[in-house]
C-alpha cells in the first residue's frame, strides 16, 4: 500500500479532533464526560440501527417502542456506571439507572410482544447485540472515569487517557508502517489493514505509552503496557467488526457526523472495545 499524504493528513486532523474531543470531556468533570458519551451512545446507536436496516428488512418493521426504548434501555446502564459519583438534586444517577433499567426490562418485552403481530426473534437479537457492542462498553468508560476520585492525579484520569492516546497512537502508527513497509493483507474486511502494519502499530504503542508512564509515574510501566497492548489490539478488532457491519450493509461509512470522516461508529468503533477489555483488566488488577 503507497504512502498516501493527503489521506495521511486527513486522518491526523481527524485524530487531533478525536483527541481534542475526548480531553475536553475527560478533563473538565465527570459531568462533562457523562454527556459526551451519552451524546456518542445514542449517535451510535442510530447509526447502528440504520446498518441492520440496510442488510436485514425485518428490522426495518420494528415499533417505535423496540427501536428507541431499546436506546434508552441501553443508556441506563451508563446511568448506572456513574458510581453514585453523579446526582441531580439529592437524585443519584446510579439509582435511576437501576430502576429505570428493571423497568424496561420488564416492559419493553411486554408491549414488543403486544404490538407485534409476529416476534421476529433475529430483531431482538440485533438488538441485545447493540446493547453489547454500544452500550455495554461506553458504560464502562465511564464506570473507569468514576471508578477512583476526582483528584486530577488519580487513575479516573489516568487511565481514560492512556486508552484514547493508545488508540490514537495506534490508528496514526500502523497507517505509517503497513504504508512502508506493509504486504500482507490483514482480512478481507478490510483489504488496506496490514499485518505489518499492525503488528508495528501494536508494538510502537506499548513503547511509546510506556515511556510516558516513565516519566510521568502516573502508573506503573507494566500496567502502561498492558493497557495499551490490550487496547491496541482489541481497538483493531472494534475497527474489524464495524468494518464487516459496514459491508454487510454495502456502505462506505457509518453515517455523516464529519462530513469526509463517517459517522459516531466510524470514529469510536475501536474505542468501543477497547474500554470493555481494558475495563476488564482494571478490575481484576488494578
Amino acid at each position: 500500500m503507497a504512502f498516501n499524504r493527503q489521506t495521511f493528513k486527513t486522518r491526523a486532523l481527524t485524530a487531533i479532533v478525536f483527541v481534542v474531543i475526548m480531553l475536553a470531556g475527560l478533563l473538565w468533570n465527570r459531568w462533562s464526560f457523562f454527556i459526551l458519551f451519552s451524546i456518542i451512545h445514542f449517535g451510535a446507536w442510530l447509526e447502528y440501527q440504520k446498518l441492520v436496516d440496510k442488510f436485514n428488512p425485518q428490522y426495518n418493521k420494528i415499533n417505535f417502542t423496540h427501536r428507541y426504548g431499546i436506546m434508552v434501555a441501553g443508556w441506563c446502564l451508563l446511568l448506572f456506571f456513574t458510581n453514585y459519583s453523579l446526582a441531580i438534586s439529592k437524585v443519584m444517577l446510579t439509582d435511576v439507572g437501576f430502576w429505570a433499567g428493571i423497568f424496561f426490562m420488564i416492559i419493553l418485552p411486554v408491549i414488543m410482544f403486544i404490538d407485534s403481530k409476529i416476534v421476529f426473534l433475529g430483531n431482538i437479537v440485533y438488538s441485545v447485540v447493540g446493547i453489547v457492542y454500544i452500550s455495554l462498553p461506553l458504560a464502562l468508560l465511564i464506570a473507569l472515569r468514576t471508578r477512583w476520585s476526582e483528584d486530577v492525579s488519580s487513575l479516573s484520569y489516568t487511565i481514560p487517557l492512556l486508552v484514547i492516546f493508545s488508540l490514537w497512537i495506534n490508528d496514526t502508527m500502523a497507517y505509517i508502517v503497513g504504508s512502508f513497509i506493509g504486504k500482507t493483507p490483514l482480512s478481507k474486511i478490510s483489504p488496506k489493514k496490514t499485518w505489518e502494519g499492525t503488528i508495528g502499530g501494536v508494538i510502537l504503542t506499548i513503547a511509546i505509552i510506556c515511556l510516558v508512564a516513565f516519566f510521568t509515574k502516573r502508573i506503573s510501566i507494566a500496567d502502561a503496557g498492558i493497557m495499551s497492548g490490550i487496547a491496541a489490539i482489541t481497538g483493531t478488532l472494534g475497527d474489524l467488526f464495524e468494518s464487516k457491519l459496514k459491508r454487510m450493509a454495502d456502505v462506505k461509512d457509518s453515517g455523516s457526523i464529519m462530513p469526509g470522516h463517517g459517522g459516531f461508529l466510524d470514529r469510536f468503533d475501536s474505542l468501543l472495545f477497547a474500554s470493555a477489555f481494558v475495563w476488564l483488566y482494571a478490575a481484576i488488577v488494578l
